[in-house]
């Protein structure tokens, strides 16, 4: 029987690797990546459809099944492949379903040879155009597809995390344990013969989070399915937001990640000092800017946005982000002082240490300045940050070139107000595109350790997926001007955003295996769950 067993995965794998390499070879002819997916042969004799005939589910199993490996390679949410409609009839659908359809089809529908095939398929074509070409706009990162293909039967029982099935009630046992840990921290300040509690406000934020609609729209559904008594209306919500001074606000979430970190404190090697991610995320602002001094300006120059600045522990850690910092840069229609980003960055990692060793930093060319630079080193971390390249760099990249040198390392030292310190430049082969890419950091690195040193800053693709995560699926509408409002809505989708990244990590621990980035529940199934812990059933 086991032979059969093995015999019968080998053969899974092998016909997802020619589906694999079909697409390729499609893309490499100049097809889209919809139409590869909707020409290619999908290999199903070794493939078991859960759902019988009789069953109430109209898609077809090749159409989902499309569906599934689009999504795989391009890492989008289930939210967000609800809204590519355009997919459905290329791919045979009738339409694309909606999140919680796609969730249940995932744990439902498909056993763990379906789901394999689907991964090892897509991962196939993330890795191979990422190595050999062509570029391929949708198809996600290389590093989030790196080492998760199951290699071996005696691998998944080694891993048992990454394809466990869990039971309804583990799960929702465990999102309540996150949602309580996640909520506790945040006080308005409001009397104690308040109409509403600061519970039933949160509540509410979180549904309308989860949900994507506007406060107006929002508490509707809410006190439809709560009772009209149970939840404040839209008005209500509104005047009891602007009591949140930002503050108090950026305290309530401080508090809400230590309450979340000791909730995994025993299962997590959070003690050891951790890798940090710091970056800057947009939310963009369609109105008048006059008097918005919050209001920044963009890469675009028509463009204008609400900036936060976030902290995240990123590599095999747990991916949480540990800090937000509203950003207010001078901007022509404000007086607000110009290049102050280095006191976010000192805000952040201060916070962030309170919670965790904080050992390494890596930021993005945004933050390439001396005085990032000093503030990090004053604060007693590494970083590792790329240079922008000017002419200095450039006489440096021209004489490696006329030597033939692929990577150099140079000595420098800051000097500023707040003090000075010793670092590096080091200069290594791009990863993204051709020439050389030059790094800062206060590390001593020699040129033959410079270039695997400088791999670690492919890390920061984490920070990326959160922000589309926590816009795409946790982040509540509003057109409001009031910066009160957004930064409270921008805070708590972190916060729901930590709260699946909690959930997800306690199922995992659950399970004896080694843990990964991959996580076992989407965003897409917190959301439902953590809806569902929210409202009652009809």
């Amino acid at each position: 029987m086991e032979n059969v067993l093995i015999s019968d995965q080998a053969s899974r794998k092998t016909d997802a690797y020619k589906t694999g390499i079909e697409i390729v070879e499609t893309l490499r002819k100049g097809a889209s990546l919809q139409t590869s997916l909707s020409e290619v042969t999908l290999l199903t004799d070794e493939l078991v459809d859960r759902y019988p005939d009789w069953h109430p589910a109209p898609d077809s199993f090749q159409g989902v099944l499309r569906l599934f490996i689009y999504r795989e390679i391009t890492g989008d949410s289930y939210r967000t492949l609800e809204t590519y409609q355009e997919l459905a009839e290329p791919f045979g659908l009738d339409h694309v379903p909606d999140e919680a359809v796609l969730s249940r089809a995932w744990r439902n529908r498909f056993d763990d040879g379906v789901r394999e095939y689907v991964t090892v398929a897509a991962h196939y074509v993330v890795k191979e155009i990422h190595d050999y070409g062509p570029s391929v706009t949708a198809v996600r990162p290389k590093e989030e597809v790196t080492d998760t293909t199951p290699e071996s039967a005696d691998d998944d029982e080694q891993d048992e995390s990454v394809g466990a099935e869990f039971s309804d009630e583990q799960i929702h046992r465990t999102t309540r344990l996150a949602r309580e840990h996640g909520f506790g921290g945040f006080d308005s300040g409001r009397a104690q013969n308040a109409s509403y509690e600061d519970t039933q406000f949160f509540e509410l934020q979180a549904f309308m989070g989860m949900v994507r609609c506007g406060t107006a729209q929002g508490a509707a559904r809410f006190q439809y399915r709560r009772g009209e008594e149970y939840g404040p209306h839209g008005d209500t919500h509104l005047r009891a937001v602007k009591q949140f001074e930002s503050e108090a606000l950026i305290e309530g979430f401080d508090q809400a990640s230590d309450r979340l970190l000791s909730a995994i404190a025993s299962e997590t090697s959070l003690r050891r000092p951790v890798t940090a991610a710091i970056d800057i995320t947009t939310i963009p602002y369609y109105g008048d800017v006059e008097g918005m001094s919050m209001v920044s300006g963009t890469k675009e120059e028509e463009e204008r946005a609400f900036k936060f600045a976030t902290l995240s522990i990123v590599g095999a850690n747990i991916p949480l982000v540990l800090a937000v910092e509203p950003v207010r840069e001078s901007s022509a229609w404000d007086r607000n002082p110009p290049n102050q980003v280095h006191r976010v960055v000192r805000r952040l990692v201060q916070r962030a240490k309170e919670h965790v060793p904080v050992e390494t930093v890596l930021c993005d060319r945004e933050f390439d300045s001396k005085n990032v630079y000093q503030t990090l080193s004053n604060l007693g971390v590494n970083y590792l940050i790329p240079k922008r390249i000017n002419s200095t760099e450039r006489e440096v990249i021209e004489t490696m070139d006329a030597d033939g040198q692929g990577v150099a390392v140079e000595s420098a030292s800051v000097h500023v107000e707040s003090g000075s310190h010793s670092m590096q430049f080091l200069y290594v082969p791009s990863t993204s595109v051709e020439g050389t890419t030059v790094f800062a950091t206060n590390l001593r690195v020699g040129p033959e350790e410079a270039e695997s040193f400088c791999r670690r800053y492919s890390r920061r693709w984490q920070i990326e997926n959160e922000y589309k995560s926590i816009k795409s699926d946790f982040l509540a509408k509003t057109s409001s001007k009031d910066y009160r409002m957004r930064l409270f809505y921008f805070v708590f989708a972190v916060l729901l955003y930590n709260i699946w990244r909690l959930t997800d990590f306690l199922l995992k621990a659950s399970v004896k295996g080694e843990m990964d980035y991959t996580p076992v529940l989407t965003a897409g199934e917190s959301v439902e769950i953590v809806a569902s812990a929210l409202i009652p059933p009809d």
